[in-house]
């Protein structure tokens, strides 16, 4: 047989022997986990992740300064703020703005409880539905499991925060009239609700990326039921 021939044949089944080698160590890798600890390990970069995101929003520009999760004007405010400033109110457009975010960062830390509650609840059913749903099964979980809880607990601290700007109750006095005509979201017809739905968005948003973070780099951190679980499934 040709040299050239034989080594290719050769390489080719190395190659197939090394790929199949790989494939059945991941496979007993996997098959070391019980149960117990596959949903162990995900209840604790969820709660590692939820702790996180609430130290990275819980604080001063945590939704100001992360265009991610920035507060916008809401709806038709959004569009008139550039009318507004060439009529000389551009200081009360950015008071708003800023309230609005700040209103954020003074709501965030009191999910923590709940957040973290949510996950020791979690059941294997949980942890299988999560594992295998993709890039929002995360969200989807904690906003199912904490929203209605949180947007209760939310909506005082945002409505002091934003009630001090003669803007918002402007805006809520024009925007509950469009409501009724359609031309402004119901959701979005009181700035105090509008705020409150972003602040929960931002913060599921923000555990989202901190858990895939977690599953990228499970031995960066530091724990052991995370580095067996998260490495196993690499």
């Amino acid at each position: 047989m040709d040299r050239r021939k034989f080594n290719g044949v050769a390489g080719g089944a190395l190659a197939s022997m090394l790929t199949l080698a790989y494939a059945q160590a991941w496979a007993l890798s996997l098959a070391d986990l019980t149960e117990g600890e596959a949903s162990q390990g995900l209840k604790t970069a969820l709660e590692k992740g939820a702790l996180t995101a609430v130290s990275l929003l819980g604080r001063t520009d945590g939704f100001l300064g992360n265009a991610k999760v920035r507060i916008p004007l809401p709806g038709f405010l959004e569009d008139g703020s550039k009318l507004l400033r060439a009529l000389g109110r551009g200081q009360q457009v950015d008071e708003l703005v800023t309230s609005m975010n700040r209103a954020a960062e003074s709501a965030v830390p009191l999910a923590k409880d709940l957040l973290v509650g949510a996950v020791k609840t979690m059941t294997v059913s949980d942890a299988k539905n999560i594992l295998s749903g993709g890039d929002t099964s995360v969200t989807q979980f904690f906003a199912t499991r904490t929203r209605t809880p949180l947007g209760e607990k939310f909506l005082p601290i945002v409505t002091r925060a934003t009630e001090k700007v003669g803007l918002a109750a402007k805006y809520n006095a024009v925007a509950g009239k469009a409501s009724g005509f359609g031309l402004v979201r119901k959701e979005d017809a009181n700035i105090q609700q509008y705020v409150t739905g972003k602040s929960l968005d931002g913060l599921y948003f923000v555990i989202g990326e901190e858990e895939r973070k977690i599953r990228q780099d499970p031995v960066g951190t530091g724990s052991a039921i995370l580095k067996k679980v998260f490495g196993a499934m690499r």
